[in-house]
């Protein structure tokens, strides 16, 4: 600094969990809408200062949630008396596919954390009623599932 004056340099840091998790929610979104990959971690890279590496990581786990779809999708199916799949918004669904995901196959997170992140996502992306949708539906499956979860990944 010479004569008061700085320069401030745009300083890129690596993601804490919730933003990685906002942001892997925002790649699987726009994944449902055929979007390129390239083109949205560039935008995310802008709009949360993130490092292309951060944004990376989070391309590679939205690649491997979108693997487990075909285990993922028919729980969800199941769980969901109230509304066809085809029918839940892609918001939920969205969020539904991240927490199952979380739940069945991250298993150094806690299953109530995983329940509790996808209801905050729900609070902060959807709707209020999609808060107890999505809480339902999850909290269904995970007890069905409990004892699968805590032992190996699910297989349906």
């Amino acid at each position: 600094m010479r004569y008061g004056i700085v320069l401030l340099k745009e300083v890129l840091m690596p993601l804490p969990p919730q933003k990685f998790r906002e942001a892997l929610f925002q790649i699987l979104y726009s994944s449902d809408f055929d979007s390129q990959p390239d083109e949205m971690i560039a935008f995310m890279m802008g709009e949360l200062k993130a490092t292309h590496r951060a944004m990376a990581e989070a391309q590679a786990q939205a690649n491997q949630i979108v693997a487990q779809l075909p285990k993922i999708d028919p729980l969800i199916a199941s769980a969901s008396t109230e509304y066809p799949f085809e029918r839940i918004s892609r918001v939920e669904r969205t969020i539904l596919r991240l927490g199952l995901f979380e739940l069945f196959f991250t298993p150094s997170l806690p299953p109530k954390v995983a329940i509790a992140e996808a209801i905050r996502l729900c609070r902060k992306f959807g709707t209020p009623e999609s808060s107890q949708f999505v809480h339902a539906i999850l909290d269904g499956v995970y007890k069905k599932n409990e004892a699968s979860i805590s032992k190996e990944p699910l297989s349906v």
